[in-house]
């Protein structure tokens, strides 16, 4: 029988030095990314110029980015503050549903956004025909609920382990790698699981359908006879690229190797820049790289 009540997050060091300055550190960049992301929403939501299928799209992005980052860094802020860093096993066994949900939700928002620039470029006069609004709203739903329904077997696969070496996890948030390596059950059916939506379904589904997009926009863009046609075609699609790269490079090292071979300490490295740096990133790449973003603003 499992005993376990309570998980006790270890956090990012165990120095009290550098315990404060993590903490300055990410209280900073929390409150970057809500003003950022918030900002990118605003912009959207009240300028007429940004009401478009590709804005729509970024305003998602923003909401889970949010969402995310205060679903992590919240747990690292308040510990620090409350000197309490337990978290009940029901409460923690949601974090990583939810963390999940919304990490594939990220991934399939960004494989909308390319399927948006492709028909864009490659499609342009039936482009508000195919993305119109009714299509852009149903698309959005889908990418949102599709990610909770894809991560509820990994949840109650989670649900289902039976007992705990300890009730200490490595990390400064619940995620899925550490409360694996914590289970005294036989999680190699877990494991191979996790792998395998991981790469396959998750990660690898989205991936191929972004790739295969930019591959048709890139022969498009290439098929253009002026060299500014072309430079102002990738131009639109510059943003969307970086902030692709930026987040599958993280959730590769993160997430997509076996349990085995993970080490904890530098997984918890790319777990925090996945949730800090990444939502931070994401208004900066797209207000500094775009004139209609730049135009809102000011």
């Amino acid at each position: 029988m499992n005993t376990t009540t309570y998980f006790i997050i270890s956090g990012i060091s165990l120095q009290p030095v550098l315990q404060f300055l993590l903490f300055l550190l990410v209280l900073l960049i929390y409150l970057l990314t809500i003003g950022g992301n918030m900002t990118i929403f605003l912009l959207v939501c009240l300028d007429h110029h940004l009401h478009t299928p590709m804005y729509f799209f970024l305003a998602n992005l923003s909401i889970l980015d949010i969402s995310c980052s205060t679903l992590i860094l919240h747990k690292i802020l308040i510990s620090y503050i409350s000197g309490d860093n337990t978290v009940p096993v029901p409460e923690c066994l949601v974090q990583i549903y939810v963390f999940l949900s919304l990490t594939c939700d990220e991934l399939l928002v960004l494989t909308a956004m390319s399927y948006d620039r492709y028909v864009a470029i490659c499609n342009p006069l039936h482009y508000h025909h195919i993305m119109n609004c009714l299509h852009c709203a149903i698309l959005a739903f889908f990418c949102w609920v599709w990610g909770f329904i894809e991560s509820l077997p990994t949840f109650i696969g989670i649900f289902k382990l039976t007992c705990y070496e300890s009730n200490k996890i490595d990390h400064f948030f619940c995620d899925v790698v550490p409360i694996v390596k914590l289970s005294c059950s036989d999680t190699t059916f877990l494991q191979l699981y996790i792998l395998i939506v991981g790469v396959f379904l998750a990660g690898f589904t989205p991936f191929a359908l972004t790739f295969i997009s930019y591959v048709f926009i890139i022969a498009s863009i290439l098929s253009i006879r002026t060299s500014g046609g072309r430079r102002k075609a990738f131009y639109t699609c510059s943003s969307h690229i970086t902030v692709v790269i930026c987040l599958y490079a993280t959730l590769f090292f993160q997430y997509l190797r076996p349990t085995s071979s993970i080490n904890l300490d530098s997984n918890k490295y790319f777990s925090l820049f996945n949730a800090a740096a990444v939502p931070t990133l994401n208004p900066l790449i797209y207000s500094l790289k775009n004139k209609d973003v730049k135009a809102a603003i000011r």
